[in-house]
């Protein structure tokens, strides 16, 4: 929801610093995936019941995931990188929804098996109006210069980072804010399809 109106203020800091890393030969994949690893290695510190420490890799690996356009658009963009950055961005956004189920699955699990079926029709129709989009040449740089085409919802990326936030400070709610977030999920992905029925019915 708010991705489109952030992208202003975090894009000129991180294009100068992508520009810096390219500078010295750092390429965008390999950003991709030591965010990536941070992102990974946060889902770990949850999932031994130290989600506080989570907080840290977790903020630098959605920093990394930022950058890695950055350094792209200052190098060369690639079709591989983009679909690296978004197969990177689902499996981070799996892992740590199911390190607080492995934390604590008699008190997490059905709330996180909620949680990661919303993820997955959300993913699925975002990826399945992206194909259509291209197919039909459209473009949009409101959530900045993407791969993809970005559609926008009531969550989006912005909105996924400060609910991981919330639960790593909060892990006790883990299992009313997954409910919550969830069903936000399945609101989107529904929206999302009420569009795609609007634009790619003719």
């Amino acid at each position: 929801m708010f991705d489109a109106q952030i992208r202003p203020l975090i894009d000129p800091p991180l294009n100068r610093l992508g520009q810096g890393l390219a500078r010295v030969g750092v390429g965008a994949d390999t950003v991709t995936l030591v965010g990536l690893g941070l992102g990974l290695l946060s889902a770990v510190l949850i999932a031994v019941g130290t989600p506080g420490l989570a907080l840290v890799p977790l903020l630098l690996s959605r920093i990394a995931d930022g950058l890695d356009g950055a350094v792209a658009r200052a190098t060369r963009k690639t079709d591989f990188g983009g679909y690296l950055d978004i197969t990177s961005d689902f499996l981070f956004y799996g892992a740590v929804p199911l390190a607080f189920v492995l934390a604590d699955p008699a008190k997490n699990g059905g709330a996180g098996a909620f949680l990661l079926t919303s993820f997955y029709i959300n993913g699925a129709s975002f990826l399945g109006y992206a194909i259509l989009a291209e197919k039909r040449g459209m473009q949009t740089t409101k959530r900045g210069a993407k791969s993809l085409y970005f559609t926008g919802g009531l969550l989006e990326g912005f909105e996924t980072i400060a609910f991981f936030v919330a639960l790593c400070l909060i892990p006790s709610y883990f299992a009313p804010l997954a409910w919550v977030f969830g069903a936000l999920c399945f609101i989107t992905a529904g929206s999302r399809v009420l569009l795609a029925r609007a634009v790619f019915t003719d």
